[in-house]
């Protein structure tokens, strides 16, 4: 069977995609932890254009998907349509390349790319490649002729930038006109942005002289024509054909569910690359958000999570390499926004950043070296009335698969625990907020530290009744109150740890409304391996999904995610974010139940409480108002081109961020501390020392934290001279 020569693995969401596609709502990037177990052979070849290999391609990733994947779809006329259009979207997403006469030629072909599959056929691929390569090479006259004038500004006239639905422009006319409000946006954007930065110097030094709106706007047209020419120069001289055919295979494969994934020759080694454990960067890992760049996470004790300037959800929109001029990255692929990013260590690079609160922002950061010892688990210890509690941040679920004697998140959690122990606290805090997954054994051993033995959670493939893996550990380590912190990114692996401590009622489940919702486990095949004597050079990867995950309730995770059992507002309350947002993503089901026996502790007081103080606190109440007004503006599709106009919408928005500033400005009344085992490295070790103030600092300022506190202060009357049985349930 597949998985008795694979490595099996629950995605993990930390690591991020290396390539990803534009033109979706919200997609949280993924890749595998354990893939660092799995060792390719390249196979040293000159890159050259070779059709023969991508037939051999096609019909590789037919067969191992058709074999392989937990779901196998039917290619048929609607599986088609539906890569057409993904395709179409992928490569052209804000429709400023391709004409109405372009897609009319493409489409006889919407209903036949089923039949071209299965016969190898590459006919569509060759076309919109060709056509597309075309178009790019003709923008440049276009965008050109464009900015050698000055844009007029004062003229009403408006965008629109939603692109799914705007049509394809008839003519070469229309497609010039789109080209030059396209501009005309980004340029009212960088003039204002501008006009503020030479307010600012004003104010510092009286007898600085404002440059004139004429000056400013002149170098916004001078800057986004080097910007264009950089970006254009790019594709033409560093993208080949093996770039867009992955982009078309994707395309493809993607069709089956979110998570399953073809690693390209070079993305497959790139990865290789970032698993080494050390890069030269800023420290953040990004995804594709639209048509712009996400950060997703900053890398503790990196130099972006250092200047405390950058922030997870930012928008990075240009990209500036030192005193150079920045590049417009919109409609760059996100492993070339990576490359324009990362450089050596001790050199500066300027990120024009949009903040969630639609501010614009211009960040420097110097690159340094990056370690990823952050990933691992760390602890602390917080005094609140007299009562002591434990903190557990895990970012992932990580695993060794190569070496089982180096750390895990099981041996190292386990250890924090010991140690916190000694400290003689009276709770427990688990936060997995933003934790992405990982691995599924460490997951299942870490539920066992809190449980006597029992059933942790189900695993089913196609055409097979599920498999339960239990806790194999009888030893409870950890027997006092337990709170779950989730958020809307927990997915996968931390899914299964707070379902499993929900349905045992071992401890309570605190957070967004629910996680992320992903219920399903992927492998990572290696392709060259079906082929003896490969003369066409390393195939690269493919990542599929091959089974589903189930509570112990016998619900899944897919979809709905880990309903939080008290809920906190935040910033996406209101947004349907996760996988439900995910069109091919696979249905929710429920299986038959494990047995099990849940802990007979009634917590309904407990998170009456909590409701209350949250129904009554200021900050979350704002916090609420925020999350409602970002959801009101996220169909805000259409901005006006007239200075003046747009000008006032931003003073309008200004307004409202004011306002909002003031959850930025919260801070608690807690002092979080080190355990003693890490305050006597610090004298060594100043960039710990640093890491655990950082830290320390950002719990002091999240609210979210507070009301955990005060949850598992009263779990701790509640659960006073009581403890858990020695056993839940025997399979």
């Amino acid at each position: 069977m597949w998985h008795d020569f694979l490595c099996i693995l629950v995605e993990n969401f930390s690591m991020k995609r290396i390539v990803e596609f534009m033109k979706r709502n919200y997609k949280v990037i993924l890749l595998v932890t354990a893939l660092s177990a799995i060792l390719w052979s390249f196979i040293p070849s000159e890159k050259k254009d070779d059709p023969e290999k991508d037939k051999l391609l096609i019909e590789l990733l037919t067969f191992v998907l058709e074999k392989g994947h937990y779901s196998p779809v039917d290619i048929n006329d609607d599986f088609s349509k539906k890569v057409y259009k993904k395709y179409l979207d992928n490569i052209d997403p804000t429709k400023r390349f391709f004409l109405q006469g372009d897609i009319d030629d493409f489409s006889k072909y919407e209903t036949s790319i089923d039949d071209m599959i299965k016969n190898k056929d590459l006919t569509f691929f060759n076309l919109t490649n060709s056509r597309l390569l075309k178009r790019m090479k003709e923008s440049r006259a276009i965008y050109e002729e464009i900015l050698s004038q000055p844009f007029d500004f004062t003229t009403k006239e408006n965008i629109n930038v939603d692109y799914e639905k705007l049509p394809y422009s008839k003519n070469q006319s229309e497609l010039v006109d789109r080209w030059r409000k396209q501009l005309k946006l980004s340029a009212l954007s960088s003039i204002t942005d501008k006009q503020k930065l030479e307010e600012d110097k004003k104010k510092k030094e009286p007898s600085y002289t404002v440059k004139s709106f004429e000056e400013i706007e002149k170098d916004v047209r001078k800057n986004s024509l080097k910007s264009l020419n950089e970006y254009f120069d790019f594709i033409e001289k560093e993208l080949d054909r093996d770039d867009w055919f992955a982009m078309f295979l994707n395309s493809i494969v993607e069709r089956y569910d979110p998570h399953t994934f073809y690693f390209s020759p070079d993305d497959k080694e790139k990865f290789d690359v970032s698993m080494s454990g050390t890069f030269q960067g800023i420290g953040a890992r990004l995804q594709k958000k639209n048509d712009a760049v996400e950060v997703s996470e900053l890398i503790s004790g990196g130099p972006a999570w250092r200047g405390k300037e950058l922030e997870a959800g930012d928008l990075i929109l240009k990209v500036g390499q030192g005193k150079e001029e920045p590049l417009d990255i919109a409609g760059m692929r996100l492993d070339d926004v990576v490359k324009k990013i990362k450089g050596p260590k001790g050199t500066e690079v300027r990120l024009t950043v949009k903040k969630v609160d639609g501010s614009i922002k211009v960040i420097s950061i110097i690159r340094d070296e990056v370690e990823t010892e952050e990933t691992f688990a760390k602890s602390s210890i917080v005094e609140k009335e007299g009562k002591r509690f434990g903190i557990i941040y895990l970012p992932k679920f990580y695993i060794s698969f190569e070496n089982k004697q180096n750390r895990d998140a099981f041996k190292d959690v386990a250890s924090e625990i010991e140690k916190l122990k000694a400290q003689n606290i009276d709770g427990l805090i688990m936060d997995l907020r933003d934790n992405g997954g990982g691995s599924l054994e460490t997951v299942v051993k870490m539920v066992g530290l809190f449980i006597p033995e029992g059933p942790v959670v189900q695993v089913k493939a196609p055409g097979r009744n599920p498999e339960i893996l239990p806790d194999p550990d009888k030893r409870v380590q950890y027997d006092g109150p337990l709170v779950v912190m989730i958020n809307n990114f927990s997915a996968s692996a931390s899914e299964i740890f707070a379902a499993a401590i929900q349905d045992y009622k071992r401890g309570i489940v605190v957070g967004s409304k629910h996680s992320y919702g992903k219920g399903t486990v992927q492998n990572v095949i290696d392709l060259n391996q079906f082929i003896r004597g490969n003369s066409y050079g390393d195939l690269g990867a493919l990542k599929t999904t091959i089974q589903k995950f189930y509570r112990i309730n016998g619900g899944s995770t897919q979809r709905e995610g880990v309903k939080s059992d008290i809920v906190f507002p935040d910033r996406f309350s209101y947004l349907d974010m996760g996988e439900r947002d995910e069109e091919s993503a696979l249905p929710w089901d429920k299986i038959e139940p494990a047995k099990y026996q849940p802990l007979n502790i009634n917590y309904d007081n407990v998170i009456a409480n909590s409701k209350k103080r949250i129904a009554s606190n200021p900050t979350f109440n704002l916090i609420d108002e925020n999350a409602k007004w970002i959801y009101q503006r996220k169909d805000e599709n259409v901005f006006s081109l007239n200075l003046n106009d747009f000008k006032r919408e931003l003073d309008a928005t200004d307004v409202k961020i004011k306002k909002f500033k003031a959850i930025s400005d919260y801070k608690n009344n807690f002092v979080f501390t080190s355990l003693p085992d890490e305050v006597a490295l610090f004298e060594k070790d100043t960039l710990l020392k640093q890491k655990r103030e950082r830290w320390h600092e950002d719990m002091q300022k999240d609210i979210y934290i507070e009301e955990t506190l005060n949850v598992i202060s009263d779990m701790k009357m509640l659960t006073k001279g009581k403890s858990i049985p020695q056993k839940f349930s025997m399979n």
